[in-house]
């Protein structure tokens, strides 16, 4: 299972409610992205969640 190497945030699963109200469970993934970065001083690809790349928590390799 794919899983942010800065945060940790992986696969979740929730319930999914119809209008009747009929609860089945789902799957709920977050939004990674394989990117290239600067980790330990060496480039690496890693994966990385959009929230960790918008905050800034990822030095790219250019």
């Amino acid at each position: 299972m794919a899983r942010c190497a800065i945060c940790g945030k992986t696969t979740i699963f929730v319930n999914k409610v119809s209008h009747s109200h009929r609860v089945t469970s789902k799957k709920q993934k977050a939004n990674l992205q394989k990117v290239r970065a600067i980790v330990n001083g060496e480039k690496k690809r890693i994966w990385v969640c959009t929230k960790c790349l918008k905050a800034g928590k990822v030095q790219k390799a250019i």
